[in-house]
Order: structure tokens, then C-alpha cells, then sequence
């Protein structure tokens, strides 16, 4: 399969995975913080955490850098919802929310990324 169909289908299946995260959450947020949105997030970047210490690691084929790394992670990971969230809680005056969402979003996805490295090791 060449690297774009990879791409295809990785995406195409991690955007499934996204609606499915986002319409069968039992809880939609906390504090105003959309957890649909988190969860995609911190899932993806603990997906790519994985990956990239398996590359690093095992020199895991590049195939497999699009199918998951771009395909499905990009898929199912969604900063442009986060920032339309982000955005939707500053216009409705929910800063300290706002600024709450950033900080969760980021600082446990950056957490995510490093304990799916650690865990290869």
C-alpha cells in the first residue's frame, strides 16, 4: 500500500475513533472543559508516545509511521476542536475555563507523549 493510502486509511479510521470518543462519552465535561476533546487528545498522544519508543527502539518500519503517526493520530487527535472549545469559553466569558482547558489539554498531553516512550523502554 503506498504512503498516502496508509494515510487514507489510518486518518479515516482515527476520525471513526474520534466520533465514536465524542458521541458515547458518558460525560461530557468537567468545569466546562470538554472531555470528549481531552480524551481524544491525551489517547493520541499516548498512541504517538508508543510509537515513537517503539521506532526508537525497534526501528519499527516506516509504514507504520504513516498509518499511526500521521494517519490515525492525526485523525483522531483534534487541536482544531480544542482551539474552537477554548475560543467558544473566552466569547462566553468563561476565561479562568478557558485557561483551564489549555493548561489540562496540554500538560497532559505532553505527560501522555512521554509515559507511551516510557513504556517501551
Amino acid at each position: 500500500m503506498t504512503q498516502l493510502g496508509l494515510v487514507f486509511l489510518g486518518g479515516g479510521l482515527g476520525s471513526l475513533a474520534r466520533f465514536f470518543v465524542g458521541k458515547y462519552l458518558p460525560i461530557q465535561s468537567i468545569f466546562h472543559v470538554p472531555l470528549g476533546t481531552l480524551f481524544a487528545n491525551i489517547i493520541a498522544s499516548l498512541i504517538l508516545g508508543l510509537f515513537m519508543g517503539l521506532e526508537l527502539n525497534l526501528k519499527s518500519p516506516t509504514n507504520f509511521r504513516y498509518f499511526i503517526a500521521i494517519g490515525f493520530c492525526g485523525g483522531f487527535s483534534t487541536f482544531s476542536t480544542f482551539s474552537a472549545d477554548t475560543l467558544a469559553l473566552i466569547q462566553t466569558n468563561r476565561t479562568l475555563e478557558a485557561f483551564l482547558n489549555i493548561i489540562i489539554n496540554v500538560i497532559l498531553c505532553i505527560l501522555a507523549t512521554f509515559v507511551g516512550i516510557y513504556l517501551t523502554k
